[in-house]
């Protein structure tokens, strides 16, 4: 039995070590929010958090977060200034990509609530979506840094 703290919660899961992550999440705890993307780590539709830090759940096995606190699209408070952002701005279009792209900027901006231009383009390099929301993402994740400084 594997042990993991997610989103707050405690789950046990019946799996070996080396099982990716993301097919814990989604199969074995239902928490569908983290999308399956490409399965290399190239897409970032996957990305979660692994004690705070933006993680590629299809390439992290789960032994490995064994002990580390992870956090899903579903355990942000749907306040948190980047949801909030991505609703102002009007980010999606289909949406299959926006759980990643929404937890690589809550990342971004827990490390760093004032990014540069270049720096919200670097660390969103990694998060592809085919509808090219590009500009509406650029500019919720400044959204979110704004508003992130009043709450």
């Amino acid at each position: 039995m594997i042990s993991l703290d997610i989103n707050g919660k405690a789950y046990q899961v019946d799996v070996g070590p080396d099982v990716p992550l993301l097919w814990v999440i989604r199969e074995h705890l239902k928490l569908t929010g983290t999308k399956f993307g490409c399965g290399i780590g190239a897409c970032g539709s996957c990305t979660v958090h692994i004690d705070g830090k933006a993680a590629r759940s299809c390439q992290t096995p789960v032994g490995s977060a064994t002990g580390k606190k992870i956090t899903t699209i579903e355990g942000l408070a749907e306040t948190h200034p980047v949801i909030q952002a991505w609703i102002k701005e009007q980010v999606p279009q289909c949406g299959y990509c926006q759980s990643g792209q929404i937890m690589q900027a809550a990342a971004l901006l827990a490390e760093d609530p004032n990014p540069s231009d270049a720096k919200i383009a670097s660390a969103m390099d990694g998060n592809l979506c085919r509808c090219g929301t590009y500009p509406r993402i650029k500019l919720a994740v400044k959204t979110a840094a704004k508003e992130g400084k009043r709450l």
